[in-house]
């Protein structure tokens, strides 16, 4: 009975907000273009290469990552699961070719280095390099004659340490270092561009917990929660004011997975994520008829600190609560193991048309024999809004040592079966 009324309310709630969406405040309907005009604010940040998903098998389950099992490439989703790896060390690459819909002359391209060291039982170190390639771009001055063609490129490093708390909770902290040289060190007149220079860090969180279910050989509830990016500013030009620095995407995940595995060769986990940018919303400005000066209609001053931008992200939208849900983002995802060989996964993502629009779907494909390991990927987009990876092939190739710790992963491995085929 509880659920049920449970159930209920959220229904409610979720209506009452729907309906609510639909009339302004004078109570009549509003027309789709007006809703867009009033909702449409999508948040911009510096270096959005930091989030995107760089391994093939998160791609294939719609960028899922926070709360899958744990692997080489957990540094940029949740560092915190590296101690629930049953492997003593991995490393792995991947590579994702970008806008090869819009031209595969282009030379755009995301590469991501990772590899990890479980020390002991308890704790973990690890690394990673993000490398974003834009390929060549023209500059050309008021004659639309080419003076130069470099070849701008981004790229982060970063190290982590995990921790057991225990048996079945994690903590990790991840430095970063950011560096995007997008201007080229263009200089244009009075402007004088420079690379852009960030810190930042990530702080996550694990909770991992197998138990036993009816007709279940095994079951595995992992909940993940990173917080990402949290740095200072950037800025590209020494000319620069204050007020023209940006924020880095910083960002809060959570994700819910839940493994069933059936037997000793057939398992399946069902994940689910959000994702919330702790950046401030754009207010809505208007000018001054005899002044001419901007002032603020609504929303808040996102002229701040980073520290303060996070805090603030999650009640200053413009056009209040209901704004602020369309801020999140959602996913889904699904992986289909056999005999820890071959895995098939698909997933979803899904953003508000009013932030962004990023609405796509996602296949993917594993095949794991001894320490090696390959991933592929590919994603389709189910909106107006194109993605850049779209109809697009990713890979990962990991090197994954577990087969040399046979002994240690027979004491960590429950499911029976699985330990009979060790």
């Amino acid at each position: 009975m509880k659920k049920i009324l449970l159930t209920l309310l959220a229904l409610t709630v979720v209506i009452s907000i729907s309906y609510a969406q639909s009339y302004d405040p004078s109570g009549r309907q509003m027309t789709p273009s007006q809703k867009m005009e009033k909702y449409f604010n999508p948040i911009t940040t510096a270096v959005p290469f930091l989030m995107i998903a760089p391994d093939a098998r998160s791609a294939g389950m719609g960028d899922i990552g926070s709360c899958s099992s744990a692997d080489a490439n957990s540094q940029h989703h949740n560092p915190s699961k590296y101690v629930f790896n049953k492997s003593k060390f991995g490393v792995s690459f991947s590579y994702s070719p970008w806008l090869t819909s819009l031209s595969k002359q282009l030379g755009i391209s995301l590469a991501y280095l990772s590899a990890f060291w479980k020390i002991t039982d308890m704790d973990a170190i690890a690394f990673s390099l993000r490398y974003f390639h834009l390929g060549t771009i023209d500059f050309t001055d008021e004659f639309g004659q080419v003076y130069a063609s470099p070849s701008p490129n981004e790229f982060a490093i970063d190290f982590t340490y995990a921790r057991k708390l225990t048996d079945v909770f994690s903590l990790a902290l991840t430095p970063r270092f950011i560096y995007s040289n997008i201007t080229a060190s263009y200089d244009a007149h009075s402007a004088k561009g420079r690379p852009g220079l960030a810190g930042a860090a990530d702080l996550s969180l694990c909770y991992e917990q197998d138990f036993r279910t009816k007709g279940m050989e095994n079951s595995t509830v992992r909940l993940g929660v990173n917080i990402s990016n949290m740095g200072n500013k950037m800025i590209y030009s020494d000319n620069a004011s204050p007020d023209a620095r940006d924020f880095l995407p910083a960002n809060l995940k959570i994700g819910l997975s839940y493994t069933m595995d059936f037997d000793g060769y057939n398992s399946l986990a069902i994940l689910g994520e959000m994702n919330k940018l702790l950046v401030p919303t754009p207010p809505k400005w208007g000018r001054d008829s005899i002044t001419n000066e901007k002032y603020i209609i609504s929303g808040k001053n996102n002229k701040i600190s980073s520290a303060q931008g996070i805090f603030q992200s999650f009640y200053d939208a413009p056009e209040g609560f209901r704004e602020e849900l369309y801020e999140l983002a959602w996913s889904f995802g699904l992986e289909y193991s056999y005999n820890d060989l071959l895995y098939v996964r698909t997933g979803g993502f899904f953003e508000s048309k009013y932030k962004g629009n990023r609405k796509y779907l996602t296949f993917g494909a594993g095949l794991h024999y001894n320490i090696f390991q390959i991933d592929v990927s590919y994603l389709f987009s189910v909106s107006d809004q194109h993605h850049p990876l779209e109809h697009t092939l990713r890979f990962t190739l990991s090197f994954d040592l577990k087969s040399f710790n046979k002994d240690e992963i027979r004491k960590q491995d429950k499911p029976q079966g699985k330990l009979d085929r060790l």
